[in-house]
């Protein structure tokens, strides 16, 4: 029973988290935002609701290794599974802004703030503070440096179709799904843990965030077919500074998270390499099959020497 509730409570959360999408996307475009910031602003936020309402109500429950095993798991599959199918199947990627020059930052430091916060083993409420200060400045040196993003970019389609009362109630729908879906996750997720005898830091780290990763990959894949690369990118990267500043951030606030450094050694030691490899793969522009193949081989190594 706990492996249905499971299933259909991670449904709950994708589609959930889509009807917020697309409805914030619907606000972007009215607003005349650019692609790039819609993607790392809204649509990134949008598809970390799922990771936020997991850890959040697994630090409310006192699951510290389910609340963080989910944020570092999110971000590897993030990068290595959805980037990497991404450039594997896009035809072509050629995103007007220089994404290195300008976000490149954004890819790492949260990774090191991260590692250098855990090392005493704790993600303090000190440390959520820290990380809500981080998102405050991603928001700000979005919309000062993207302005020039602006002209030529907006697309109108949806913003004649704009419709306050019906956006808002589809926004509504979306966050109970989506708060409701990560009660039951958390809860049966836990209950298949001590059926299989497996601990709740392996359930977060692939059960609850491959599945929350879903909505990055379907609305990455559904931006690069339509031609917006800096949305399916710019999603991936704000996502990734979501998880870290707003999901451990919002959950430290409810209560301390423990990390056990040695057990969960390798696992970071895998984030930490795939977020160097998406600098690398920014740096020389290899939005192709090769950065595509790059990403996918640090995922396969990830999986086998997780089960191995």
């Amino acid at each position: 029973m706990d492996y249905i509730i499971f299933l259909v409570a991670m449904a709950a959360l994708i589609y959930g988290a889509d009807f917020i999408i697309k409805e914030s996307e619907r606000i972007a475009l009215h607003f005349n935002i650019s692609h790039f910031v819609i993607g790392a602003t809204l649509v990134a936020f949008g598809t970390s609701l799922p990771e936020m309402a997991a850890s959040m109500m697994a630090s409310s429950h006192g699951k510290s290794d389910m609340a963080v095993a989910n944020v570092v798991g999110s971000v590897i599959f993030n990068i290595t599974m959805v980037l990497g199918i991404v450039f594997m199947f896009a035809k072509s990627m050629n995103p007007n802004r220089d994404l290195f020059s300008k976000d490149s930052a954004w890819v790492i430091v949260p990774v090191l703030i991260f590692y250098i916060m855990i090392q005493d083993g704790v993600i303090g409420r000190v440390d959520g503070v820290i990380f809500l200060l981080l998102m405050t400045s991603y928001l700000i040196f979005l919309f000062k440096s993207s302005r020039e993003d602006l002209e030529g970019e907006i697309d109108t389609s949806l913003a004649k179709q704009f419709n306050w009362l019906k956006t808002v109630a589809l926004l509504s729908v979306g966050f109970i799904l989506t708060i409701g879906g990560a009660n039951f996750v958390v809860e049966s997720g836990t209950n298949i843990a001590r059926s299989l005898e497996v601990s709740e830091w392996v359930i977060g780290l692939f059960l609850i965030s491959l599945g929350t990763s879903l909505p990055e990959l379907v609305v990455s894949l559904v931006a690069v077919k339509k031609g917006n690369a800096e949305m399916g990118i710019g999603n991936i990267i704000g996502s990734n500074v979501a998880n870290f500043s707003m999901v451990l951030g919002a959950s430290s606030l409810i209560n301390p998270l423990l990390v056990d450094l040695a057990s969960t050694k390798f696992d970071i030691l895998i984030m930490v390499s795939a977020s160097l490899a998406l600098l690398f793969i920014l740096a020389n522009k290899l939005y192709n099959r090769a950065g595509g193949i790059f990403l996918l081989i640090i995922l396969a190594l990830f999986i086998q020497n997780s089960f191995a």
